[in-house]
C-alpha cells in the first residue's frame, strides 16, 4: 500500500508518502508546498493545485489521506484551509485517487493510542514507527506522515475486523 498523507493549508501544506511493505514502513517523498502570501487568494489556490498535481504525478500514490478541516473561531483561516482542501481533493480526483479524511483526534488516537496526545507525542511516534533518526521537520511534514500512518493503520484494523467476522486470519 502506498499512501500520501496531507496536512492541508493555504500558506503551507504538508505532505508525506508512506509505503507499507509487509510489516515495515518506508518513507517516500515528504515535505511542504508553500504559497506566496503576497499573491491574491485565487492565485495561491491555483498555485497549490498545480503544485499538488505535479507532486501526485511524481509520487504516484494509491490513495490520499488528509486531515479533515477543523473549523475554529477564526472564520478567515477556516475558509482558507477549506478552500485549500478543496483544490487538493480536486487534484486527487483528477489523478484518480480516492481521498480519505480523518479528524485530528482520530489521527492522534490511531497513531499513538491517545486521542488527546500532544503534538510532540505524535511526532515522536511517527519517527519511531517509520524508523527515522529524528522527528520530521517542519511540523506540517510530521503531521502529514502521521495522517498517512493513520490511514494505513485504520485500514489494517478494518481488514482485521472483516477477517475476524468472516472467521479467517
Amino acid at each position: 500500500m502506498f499512501v500520501i498523507g496531507i496536512d492541508p493549508g493555504l500558506t503551507t501544506t504538508g505532505f508525506g508518502a508512506v509505503h507499507r511493505r509487509s510489516n515495515s514502513y518506508e518513507v517516500g517523498k515528504a515535505g511542504v508546498i508553500r504559497t506566496d502570501t503576497d499573491l491574491p487568494f485565487a492565485t495561491r489556490l491555483a498555485t497549490l493545485f498545480d503544485d499538488m498535481t505535479e507532486l501526485l504525478e511524481e509520487v504516484g500514490p494509491e490513495v490520499m489521506a488528509m486531515e479533515r478541516v477543523f473549523v475554529n473561531r477564526n472564520l478567515r483561516t477556516a475558509t482558507q484551509v477549506g478552500a485549500a482542501s478543496g483544490v487538493i481533493m480536486l487534484a486527487a480526483a483528477r489523478a484518480g485517487l480516492e481521498v480519505f479524511d480523518y479528524t485530528p483526534t482520530a489521527v492522534k488516537a490511531i497513531v499513538t493510542g491517545n486521542g488527546r496526545a500532544s503534538k510532540v507525542q505524535v511526532q515522536q511516534m511517527v519517527a519511531r514507527r517509520l524508523g527515522l533518526d529524528r522527528i520530521p521537520s517542519p511540523a506540517d511534514t510530521a503531521d502529514a506522515l502521521a495522517i498517512a500512518l493513520c490511514h494505513i493503520q485504520s485500514l489494517g484494523n478494518r481488514l482485521g475486523q472483516v477477517k475476524a467476522a468472516m472467521g479467517t486470519n
